[in-house]
C-alpha cells in the first residue's frame, strides 16, 4: 500500500490553473522530490495535501483515509507532518523547550498549575535533539540559532509528532551548500531507519539528485515527468522547461 495517493488533484485561482489533474503516489519509506520552475504549482500542491487549501477536485488518501475536506490539524493528527520554507519555532524558548512543547501537543497533555511544561518529556526531547545532531545546543534560546540549526530544530519538532508522512517545502532554503547536503543526508537516514515517507520540494538540484529515490517534475500546474535521477536528467521536455534545451541540473542550478 502507498503511504500517500494523490489522484486528479486540481486547483484554480480565477482563470489561472495552479494545479491541473495531478496524480502520483508516495510509497512507504520513499524519499520523493517534487521539482519545477518558479510558479509551477508546488506550494499550492503542498497546501492541498496538508489541508491548508481545499482542492477544486481530486483525492488525497493517507493509506485508505481520505484527507480532502479535513482540517490541517486533523490531517496532522493522522500522521502527516510538515516543515515550511520559513522556519516556525518559539524564539523565546530554548531548543529543548521547543521540542518539549511539540511532544506535549502530540501526547495531548493538559497542564495544571502544579505541572510545569519544562518537566515533561525531557528525555524524549533529548533523544530527538540527538537524532538531529542538536543535543549540544539544547539549552540555547532558539532566537540565537544559526539558520541551518533552526532547520534542524524544525525537523526535530516535526518528528516529535511521529509522522508516517512528512511534507518538506524547500527544507534547505537559505542554507549554505554544505549545510543543504548535510541536512538532507540526515533526513535521508531518518527515512531509511524509521520508515517515514517524505515528499519534498527543493531548488538545489545537487540535493535532489543525491538523495531522492524518485523525482516528479511539475510545470504550469501539470505533472510532466516522473522517474529516477538519470531518467529525469535525460528527459528532453524537462530540459526544455528548465533551460530552453540547454544542459540542466548542473551543480546548484535551476529553481524549484
Amino acid at each position: 500500500m502507498n503511504a500517500l495517493t494523490v489522484t486528479h488533484l486540481a486547483k484554480a485561482f480565477g482563470g489561472v490553473k495552479a494545479v491541473a489533474d495531478v496524480s502520483f503516489a508516495l510509497r512507504k519509506g520513499e524519499f520523493l522530490a517534487l521539482i519545477g520552475p518558479n510558479g509551477a504549482g508546488k506550494t499550492t500542491c503542498f497546501n492541498m495535501l496538508s489541508g491548508h487549501l481545499k482542492p477544486d477536485s481530486g483525492s488525497v488518501k493517507l493509506g485508505d483515509t481520505e484527507l480532502v475536506g479535513l482540517s490541517p490539524r486533523k490531517i496532522w493528527r493522522l500522521g502527516v507532518g510538515r516543515t515550511f520554507q520559513i522556519t516556525e519555532t518559539f524564539v523565546s524558548m530554548t531548543v529543548r523547550e521547543n521540542v518539549q512543547m511539540a511532544l506535549i501537543s502530540h501526547n495531548r497533555r493538559t497542564l495544571s498549575f502544579a505541572t510545569r511544561a519544562t518537566r515533561l518529556y525531557r528525555e524524549e526531547a533529548a533523544a530527538l535533539l540527538a537524532r538531529v545532531d542538536m543535543a549540544s545546543q539544547a539549552e540555547r534560546p532558539a532566537a540565537e540559532l544559526a539558520y541551518g540549526d533552526l532547520k534542524r530544530l524544525e525537523l526535530a519538532i516535526a518528528l516529535a509528532h511521529a509522522p508516517t508522512v512528512l511534507l518538506m517545502d524547500e527544507p534547505t532554503a537559505g542554507m549554505a551548500p554544505s549545510e543543504r547536503l548535510a541536512l538532507m543526508a540526515l533526513v535521508s537516514s531518518i527515512v531509511r531507519e524509521e520508515g517515514v515517507s517524505v515528499l519534498f520540494t527543493e531548488h538545489d538540484m545537487d540535493v535532489v539528485f543525491t538523495h531522492a529515490d524518485r523525482i516528479l517534475v511539475l510545470n504550469r500546474g501539470t505533472l510532466i515527468a516522473e522517474g529516477s535521477g538519470p531518467e529525469i536528467r535525460a528527459n528532453p521536455l524537462v530540459q526544455e522547461v528548465y533551460l530552453g534545451g540547454g544542459s540542466v541540473f548542473s551543480a546548484g542550478h535551476a529553481d524549484a
